[in-house]
């Protein structure tokens, strides 16, 4: 049996996310459909990050055992001419039988993109949230640098999460811009379910705050969801990519 590896790029507007649900169009979901097809086998995959309905991929990480003998060239070319447009195999390779795509990560990255002028774009309207008001990008990356470390984030955690422990460690965390575009980055260990999206929302709640700073640590040990901004939407987020 061997061990497959893929890194997947995904545009995630018209799934309901990763994770395989009954009724629901997913990525995981239409990976498994096409190695079905493909090795003529019912083949499950296993995934570094269960992203939500709406968000994007440019570096998921998934891998699945398989007998089949394919070159991992002829797997990327199979699997790209069988899923539809909006999901691509961006690289293929066989690694040891104990690689796990989601256990064996030692980091994940995530970006969320915000267009920030006074208009809105039609080509961006599906992968960038469109905030007019300006941001105050060196303030924000302060902010962002001040939550490297390990620390309880309870407060930037959706109901639902699998994680008992809502303990994190940020290695790193930063906001920057390119021209209209605005990037909040942050690569932990390990996240909570919405955790990103929250902590963006809560970016933008305090961004023309000038005690900004003291107010995000207050909402931090409060370790309560309702003490933080809403959500950022889902469709500015991208898991960016997997440490191994």
């Amino acid at each position: 049996m061997r061990n497959i590896k893929i890194t997947i790029e995904y545009d995630g507007t018209n799934y309901h996310g990763w994770q395989i649900q009954p009724n629901a169009i997913t990525i995981q979901a239409a990976i498994q459909d096409a190695l079905t097809k493909i090795t003529k086998t019912q083949t499950q995959i296993i995934g570094a990050g269960r992203t939500d309905a709406g968000v994007h991929a440019a570096g998921q990480v998934a891998n699945f055992h398989t007998h089949s003998q394919m070159s991992s060239t002829a797997f990327q070319k199979a699997l790209n001419a069988t899923l539809p447009r909006d999901i691509v195999i961006i690289d293929v390779e066989e690694v040891p039988p104990d690689f796990h795509a989601r256990f064996s990560a030692v980091s994940r990255t995530y970006r969320y993109t915000i267009l920030n002028r006074t208009y809105p774009s039609a080509l961006l309207r599906n992968n960038a949230y469109f905030f007019p008001e300006p941001i105050d990008v060196q303030g924000a990356d302060t902010a962002c640098r001040s939550l490297v470390g390990v620390r309880d984030f309870s407060s930037f955690q959706r109901s639902g999460s699998e994680r008992i422990n809502p303990t994190c460690e940020i290695y790193e965390c930063r906001c920057l811009r390119e021209e209209d575009l605005v990037y909040f980055e942050i690569e932990a260990d390990a996240f909570l379910r919405g955790m990103v999206r929250a902590i963006v929302g809560t970016f933008l709640k305090l961004n023309d705050k000038e005690d900004g700073i003291n107010q995000l640590h207050k909402i931090l040990n409060a370790q309560d969801r309702s003490a933080a901004g809403a959500s950022a939407p889902p469709h500015g987020l991208s898991l960016l990519r997997v440490k191994y």
